[in-house]
Parts: structure tokens; C-alpha cells; sequence
């Protein structure tokens, strides 16, 4: 059980991240590689990468070098994941380039005492090692994150906008609350299941919440509590396809006609079933049969916020919408007096 601790002050300066964070992305989808739970949320992923990783040959460096690094075990080096990374994988990787040796000595033998850590691991406190660790993290990345990033960015602008209205409706303690089946928010203590059990004074601090694609099950934070409080946590799923799956176009063919192009714009800065219903005139049933339809096109994003389904645009809707905006507007007549 992990218990973290907030005091007033922890609340104001908790935040949500806008975009995924690379590192901790990569990180949390080589658990999956190695893990066969919640396999059926990534099936397709799965598929494609293993034949993506043979294909460029990557199939040994991922094994020699990069599994052991982040085995299925309850601790892996804080510094392969620098929250500097949050400006971009170039970032995240020169901040790894540059982690102090005596760092990295020390996290190589918490993941030995952890569960083991390769013999050769004590070498990435040299700069040649560390830096053919980075130049495979950079090919992983291109291979098996990159490709989804419009896919994983749609799911935390959904996420962020369940977040915002909590808020909206509960305050600055909303956004901790249902963030999971296994966290239990009582103020002014945010409780989740933990592979070990621990107590995380944020003594004003505040968190930084990561909303994650391959994180599966509990969340997970630095080892080190004297860095920045972060905590890594599950993106909700469902049975979806991911992008470059949705098929031969078909579904796009239903999008035609008034009703869903007034849902998808209704959509833009996120709306219930409802909200969607009254701004197309139309049912809530209605409403909730066209959202479907839009998101089956990879259109829309649907995350349930307390009793409401909110809906928001992909990647792919917005640009929709934008290629549908106006290209020329003529400017009003001035006006002479």
C-alpha cells in the first residue's frame, strides 16, 4: 500500500501532465513485452511491435540491453526516467546522458538488491556505455511508441478534460478523486495499491500526475523520495483499435450528414452525451449513437466522468474540423464617418 500525504498547499500545486512522458512510456511498455496481463488492451500493439522489432532487428539489443534494465521486479533506476523528459525524448535522454556516477551506481544496486541487476549494469556509470543505452532507447522509442503518439495523446486530452471538470465540481481534491479501482482518496490522504508499503510525505511539494497508455494496474513512483513527487498511473481501457488498424475507411462513410458534423464540433472542447445531444438537437440516445459512430471512425474519445460519458476529439477529428473551418474569411467592410 502506498499512502501519499498532502497538506493544503501539496493540493494547489497537484497537476496533470498535457502530454505523455517518453521515458516513463517506454519504460512501462517493456512491463508489457514481459507481461501477459491486461494483454488483451494492447493485443494489437503487441502484434505490431514484435513484428516491427524483428523486422529491424532489434530483437537482441531489447533483450541484452534494455529488458534487464526494467525487469518485472518492484524497483527500476529513477534515473532512466528524469522528469526533464516531460519537454521531449531529446531532453530525457541528454538528462540520462548526464546523471552523476555515483547516481547510477547506487540505483544499479538497488535493482540488484531489488531483484538483480546484469552483471554489466555498474558500466552505465561510464559515459560509453550510458551512451549506447541512449542510442537504444531512441531506436525502441521510433518503434514502438512513436507510431501511437496521436493515439496516446487523444487519451490524455480525454483524461485531462475528466480531470477538469472534477474540479469544476469538487474543487482541487477532484482531481484525486476515482482515479482508479485502486486508489480510495480520504483527505487528506491518497491511498493505492503498491508493490510495497509506504508512506510519501508530499510536505509541500504538491504531485505531478502522469497519466499512462502502458502503465497497467498500480501506479508507480521514483524510488527515491527526494525527487520530484511523480506518480505514473493507468489510463482507463477499452477494446479499441490503434491507429493504422481502423480497417478499409468504411466507418468514415457514416460521418456524413448534419447531426455528426454538429456532435464532432460540440465535441471540440469536450461534452457529454447529453451536452452533445442539445447542442445537435437531437436524443440523448441519439446523441450516444452518433458519438459511437464517430468514435468507431477514431473521430472521438469517450471516458465515463461519474454518471456522464464525456466525449472528446482525437487527433484525427481536430484535424477534420480544421480542414472543414472556413480557408477564406472576408474581412467586415470599414466604416467611415
Amino acid at each position: 500500500m502506498l499512502r501519499i500525504h498532502f497538506t493544503d498547499a501539496d493540493l494547489v500545486r497537484t497537476r496533470i501532465a498535457s502530454a505523455p512522458h517518453p521515458l516513463w512510456e517506454i519504460c512501462a511498455s517493456l512491463y508489457r513485452l514481459q507481461s501477459r496481463r491486461g494483454r488483451w488492451a494492447y493485443a494489437d500493439w503487441h502484434r505490431a511491435v514484435r513484428s516491427r522489432l524483428h523486422s529491424a532487428g532489434f530483437g537482441r539489443t531489447l533483450r541484452a540491453l534494455l529488458l534487464p534494465l526494467v525487469p518485472r521486479a518492484t524497483y527500476f533506476p529513477d534515473f532512466l526516467t528524469p522528469p526533464e523528459a516531460a519537454q521531449g525524448l531529446d531532453a530525457g535522454l541528454e538528462a540520462i546522458l548526464a546523471t552523476p556516477r555515483q547516481r547510477i551506481l547506487d540505483e544499479v544496486d538497488m535493482l540488484d538488491r531489488a531483484g538483480g541487476a546484469p552483471a554489466w549494469a555498474p558500466r552505465l556509470a561510464d559515459t560509453d556505455l550510458r551512451a549506447e543505452l541512449v542510442q537504444a532507447i531512441r531506436a525502441y522509442y521510433d518503434l514502438a511508441i512513436a507510431p501511437y503518439g496521436d493515439r496516446v495523446q487523444a487519451r490524455i486530452d480525454a483524461e485531462r478534460s475528466v480531470r477538469a471538470r472534477a474540479v469544476l465540481d469538487h474543487g482541487a481534491e477532484g482531481v484525486l478523486q476515482n482515479l482508479g479501482p485502486t486508489f480510495e482518496w480520504r483527505r487528506p490522504v491518497l491511498r493505492t495499491a503498491y508493490p510495497e508499503d509506504r508512506d510519501f510525505p508530499l510536505d509541500g511539494r504538491g504531485l505531478q500526475l502522469i497519466p499512462s497508455y502502458f502503465c497497467w494496474g498500480s501506479p508507480v513512483s521514483y524510488g527515491d523520495s527526494a525527487l520530484e513527487p511523480v506518480l505514473l498511473y493507468a489510463l482507463h481501457h477499452e477494446p479499441a483499435k490503434l491507429p493504422g488498424d481502423f480497417g478499409s475507411g468504411a466507418p468514415l462513410a457514416a460521418l456524413l450528414g448534419r447531426t455528426r458534423a454538429a456532435v464532432l464540433r460540440s465535441a471540440a472542447l469536450g461534452a457529454t452525451t447529453g451536452e452533445l445531444a442539445r447542442a445537435a438537437g437531437v436524443s440523448a440516445p441519439s446523441a450516444s449513437r452518433h458519438s459511437a459512430a464517430l468514435r468507431d471512425a477514431g473521430l472521438l474519445v469517450s471516458r465515463r466522468h461519474a454518471e456522464s460519458v464525456l466525449h472528446t476529439l482525437t487527433p484525427l477529428g481536430a484535424a477534420l474540423l480544421r480542414a472543414d473551418a472556413p480557408k477564406n474569411r472576408t474581412a467586415p467592410p470599414e466604416i467611415h464617418r
